[in-house]
């Protein structure tokens, strides 16, 4: 059954709305911790099961949006409830609803107090990520993007480390700043535009470059507090380090994607001669995660801290990936993004399993751990080897695919040649290899001394239960990612052309054109 089709069928709505109206449920009827897990966890994979169509039916041979729905919303300001997605942001859904019932299997046992506002807060947030990834309206998107901050900041203030207050207020912050740059980017764009919001008709206007430069600066700051980007990056060890485990893996999975998802929904479409404009300073910036954040995530002795910069440093490869304006740049950076949700995500849940047994996140208090973990010692293993890019893990096909992307972009862009740029980049390949196997030896294997360690048990099949489909995933897309290229294709070749077509050009040859064809007659 074509879900698309049939009768409008707002898949789209219900998937954004199902976990919340699953949340509301449980708040008013269900009582009782186990029972909360349960009906928390129904929610979430019906959720999922409800978002699968989208890939099911989805139409590959066409960059228009699907699955789109329109209707009146604030009519006195022509703000729209207007919903649809493409091959860029559909596979990003499916992540979020995948994350979450990872996410609520994960805190089964280590959430034992106000396990009800827990799950309930974990629903409301998957609501809030699914609808950033559907509006195609600019006011809708701002909603969602600004709601998403109050379950966060509840899920790391409440459930969070002994630092939760200074963690999330700081994240708040930084967050909420770039956020207010954006509303104003926004309501610029809406007035210029023709007193619209619709995403789809921002990208079809013809910003003039004075507006471009300053909109795209303000879109800048938002978007790269959110990847995060070196400079605006600080918030992000802390918010990982004190967050719950659960906490982190939807911060790292899903968060992280919805500042490059940003960039590649409104900065390259809607203003592509500001964005041409800026590619030496954000390559610049990309580089500098790449290099120097991975040098500092050599220094950590906190495991949190070191995944977080970690992914701070695989985030600037998908940014430097992003504005190379090639295919296979950008196709590169969403696998990449792809990946990382699923990499990422599993580096902190195995941080969460030895936690749970030590409470300590510190290296130095582990050593040995295979001798009694060898289950979880080969399960981290494993998502090592991803993280540092193995071939035959998701992570490989990300950064091959943007290292030669770069190789093939247009110099004009950067004023250099682009191959510095790439080998570069490709630096991360060892650095990552450094920090992430350092880190594995000496927790991992060595001679098991401590007592503490002695006492640590395996996993059970619950813990070794979510780690399946994140391995199952990123061996997929290792081994064989042309499904979900197919996916990005069409919609990737459509964003290239909209961000290296230049919209002041376009419209002064469609003012000329009356005038070239009066000569022509």
């Amino acid at each position: 059954m074509d879900l698309n089709n049939v009768m409008g069928f707002p898949i789209l709505s219900l998937s954004i709305f199902l976990p919340t109206l699953g949340a509301l449920v449980i708040w008013l009827f269900v009582r009782g911790d186990n029972a909360v897990r349960w009906a928390a966890l129904g929610v979430s994979i019906a959720t999922f099961l409800v978002t699968l169509p989208l890939a099911l039916q989805f139409d590959t041979g066409t960059a228009h949006m699907q699955f789109e729905e329109l209707h009146p919303w604030i009519s006195v300001f022509n703000i729209n409830y207007q919903l649809g997605v493409d091959g860029i942001s559909m596979p990003f859904i499916l992540l979020t609803s995948l994350l979450t019932v990872v996410c609520i299997v994960s805190a089964w046992t280590c959430i034992q107090t106000r396990v009800k506002e827990y799950m309930i807060a974990f629903l409301v947030l998957e609501t809030t990520l699914i609808g950033v990834f559907c509006a195609l309206d600019a006011i809708l998107f701002y909603f969602f993007w600004e709601a998403m901050l109050i379950p966060m900041y509840l899920i790391i203030g409440i459930w969070g480390g002994k630092n939760r207050v200074y963690a999330t207020i700081k994240f708040f912050l930084y967050t909420l700043a770039g956020s207010v740059l954006m509303l104003i980017a926004i309501l610029a764009m809406y007035f210029e535009a023709g007193h619209t919001f619709s995403l789809l008709a921002f990208m079809d206007y013809p910003f003039d470059f004075t507006w471009q430069f300053w909109i795209f600066i303000a879109f800048f700051i938002a978007f790269a507090v959110k990847v995060p980007m070196w400079p605006v990056h600080t918030w992000l060890p802390d918010a990982h380090t004190e967050a719950p485990t659960a906490g982190s893996v939807i911060l790292a999975g899903i968060l992280l994607k919805m500042g490059a998802y940003g960039f590649l929904r409104f900065s390259l479409p809607m203003l592509p001669d500001a964005s041409q404009y800026f590619v030496p300073f954000i390559v610049a910036l990309s580089l500098v995660a790449i290099i120097y954040i991975s040098l500092v995530a050599m220094m950590q002795t906190d495991m949190k801290r070191l995944i977080a910069y970690s992914s701070i440093a695989h985030m600037g490869f998908v940014t430097l990936g992003t504005f190379m304006f090639t295919q296979v740049a950008v196709e590169g950076a969403v696998i990449g993004m792809i990946s990382h949700g699923f990499v990422a995500a599993a580096l902190f849940l195995c941080v969460g399993v030895m936690y749970d047994r030590l409470h300590t996140r510190e290296i130095g208090d582990y050593g040995g751990v295979v001798n009694v973990m060898p289950v979880f010692a080969a399960v981290m293993m494993f998502f090592c080897m991803a993280n540092v890019a193995l071939p035959g893990a998701s992570a490989f096909i990300g950064e091959i695919m943007v290292l030669i992307g770069t190789f093939e972009a247009n110099p004009v862009y950067l004023g250099m040649s682009t191959k510095w740029v790439a080998i570069a980049a490709a630096t991360s390949v060892i650095l990552s290899a450094c920090y992430t196997l350092w880190m594995y030896k000496r927790v991992i294997m060595g001679d098991l001394i401590k007592d503490s360690v002695k006492t640590m048990q395996d996993m059970n099949m619950r813990e070794f239960g979510y780690f399946v489909p994140l391995i199952m995933l990123t061996l997929w897309i290792g081994f064989y990612p042309l499904p979900v290229l197919d996916y990005l294709h069409v919609s990737v070749s459509h964003l290239v052309d909209q961000a290296t077509t230049s919209k002041l050009a376009a419209a002064a040859l469609a003012q000329a054109a009356p005038v070239l064809d009066a000569v022509h007659h």
